[in-house]
């Protein structure tokens, strides 16, 4: 099969031919239909998250935002056939530990990460272990494309916004990075009633972030970010989202904040991090802010996700703003240094 593949970290992917997955009981085979760029894909491209303990045997081939058509059914999987529509939240839960078993499979102590515990939807095909808990089937109104947009961006922002900090209808969020993480949390903030104030240094993303439910823009690179939040909001936001993960985005959230404020960190760190950042420790305890992390989603709440797309609440679609072939992936992936790919960009030919 075609699969985009890396090589060498640090190093544009090439194209080339590997070998099919092979059928498990307990998995399906799913011809993908598409994959989502994620801005992680950068990170494991450049060899970065070790810290948390992401690390990949070379070669291998990433992507973990992808929908698709059920290929091959394993003997003992229940819920699935051949030709169903499907996406495959990314963070898989192996059922029996603690988080599991209390509705947290996204932390699962023996987890597992589609395109990094296994090749991913970069791929032609994909084979996904423990289907019946690990996949969800895809209703036919929602596009392969919105599909793939669903694996990690937008579920990522869902269950931040709506489980972790549960945020508010009038709630001022202030969302620090507009990237496709970004935009999806500006849009499904919006959605749920909130006013919503987007910080960025690229324009052409801040106009896509209004677009999509941001009330306000700020351009970081020329004016006080922090200063501006609070003079709009009178006093700091309720809920500040870092969505980049870049030491200047998680203390600029922190810092926008009001009192009993809430931060989300959705943002992973990169290299100059290494999953370390100065904070306002004694800010936090005089304003008594709250500082809450967020990863993926259960699977069990993706339902509720979709059935927010379906009734028209939520419009994934809409902020894909390319969708290019493999060889364009590689290109993408690698120019993510430099922060200029604003949108969700898919790919959908092979």
């Amino acid at each position: 099969m075609k699969a985009l593949v890396l090589t060498e970290f640090n190093k544009k992917m090439e194209v080339k031919e590997v070998p099919e997955p092979t059928l498990e009981d307990n998995g399906v085979v799913i011809r993908v239909k598409a994959n989502g760029i994620c801005r992680s894909d950068y990170h494991f491209m450049k060899g970065d998250l070790s810290w948390v303990g992401m690390q990949l045997e070379l070669p291998h081939v990433l992507g973990h935002e992808f929908s698709g058509v059920v290929d091959k059914v394993g003997r003992d999987v229940t819920k699935f056939k051949e030709g169903d529509r499907v996406v495959v939240p990314h963070a898989h839960g192996e059922g029996t530990c603690e988080y599991c078993m209390t509705g947290h499979s996204n932390i699962c102590d023996h987890g597992s990460v589609a395109g990094v515990s296994y090749w991913g939807g970069f791929g032609e095909y994909v084979h996904v272990h423990d289907a019946d808990r690990n996949v969800v089937q895809l209703p036919e109104s929602i596009s392969f494309e919105a599909g793939a947009a669903l694996g990690c961006r937008f579920m990522t922002a869902f269950h931040g916004l709506v489980d972790q900090v549960k945020v508010k209808p009038g709630e001022w969020v202030a969302v620090h990075g507009s990237g496709g993480l970004g935009l999806c949390v500006s849009h499904v903030a919006s959605a749920i009633g909130a006013r919503v104030i987007t910080v960025d240094i690229n324009d052409e993303a801040l106009e896509l972030a209004k677009e999509f439910g941001a009330e306000f823009t700020i351009n970081g690179s020329k004016e006080d970010a922090v200063q501006r939040i609070v003079e709009i909001t009178g006093g700091g936001a309720h809920v500040a989202v870092d969505a980049l993960g870049i030491t200047a985005t998680c203390q600029n959230a922190i810092n926008s904040l009001r009192k009993r404020g809430r931060h989300l960190q959705l943002g992973l760190t990169s290299s100059d991090e290494q999953g370390k950042v100065e904070l306002p420790v004694d800010l936090i305890v005089v304003k008594e802010l709250e500082f809450i992390g967020s990863s993926n989603m259960p699977v069990s709440r993706f339902s509720a996700m979709l059935n927010m797309i379906e009734s028209g609440v939520l419009h994934p679609e809409k902020m894909i703003t390319r969708k290019v072939s493999l060889e364009e992936a590689a290109d993408i992936i690698i120019n993510m240094e430099e922060f200029k790919t604003p949108g969700l960009s898919v790919v959908n030919q092979w």
